[in-house]
């Protein structure tokens, strides 16, 4: 389900229309289950999401925002599914449906079959999968995951002023990505730049 327009053109009901299909329907649909979950001790779920969100795209600022949504969703809800088995993943598929077979060059409609993305889910889904908080993307046959990073950055003393000059006169530095480094928690880089400072053991 899209709406998609420019966002200067894009009312606000297209715009909240879009969040509650995408985002607050996945929501409710979790949060009937996760009662069952936790009293059976497991539960898969996997979530939709979508490169729109990961890396945008032009005239879908509600369907973005809503699919980026849903991979805080999960991140969050992963650690309290952790005890009880419950593992929450998302797929980020690509496939000739009514809606992409508009959009997706000729050449490309006959790799793009929905069945090449159907794996994945299953096996999301399935007992046999232990991980969670994974973005997978399926397109034609291709299975990846998608990750975010975190580079090394710049680590200025918090214990002395800290100004703009300073951002951005080491921005290259902080946004070089040949640092980074898999994001895996809030609290991992801060607390490792602060130790490295000396401010904390």
């Amino acid at each position: 389900m899209l709406r998609d327009k420019a966002f200067v053109n894009m009312e606000m009901d297209d715009f909240e229309f879009v969040m509650k299909v995408h985002l607050m329907g996945t929501v409710y649909t979790t949060k009937a289950a996760w009662p069952y979950f936790r009293e059976q001790k497991y539960g898969r779920v996997v979530v939709t999401t979508s490169g729109s969100g990961t890396v945008g795209n032009f005239g879908q600022a509600n369907y973005g925002a809503a699919k980026m949504a849903l991979n805080g969703f999960i991140n969050c809800l992963r650690f309290e599914g952790a005890k009880y088995n419950i593992m929450l993943n998302a797929i980020s598929p690509s496939a000739r449906t009514r809606m992409t077979e508009n959009l997706i060059p000729p050449a490309l409609l006959e790799f793009m079959r929905p069945e090449l993305v159907s794996p994945a889910v299953a096996y999301l889904a399935s007992e046999e999968c232990k991980v969670s908080g994974e973005i997978i993307a399926a397109t034609a046959g291709t299975f990846a995951r998608v990750q975010y990073f975190m580079t090394e950055g710049v680590a200025f003393d918090p214990d002395k002023p800290v100004t703009i000059e300073m951002v951005q006169d080491n921005f290259e530095k902080l946004t070089n990505l040949d640092t980074a480094t898999p994001s895996v928690g809030l609290m991992g880089n801060i607390e490792r730049q602060l130790r490295e400072l000396g401010k904390i053991k």
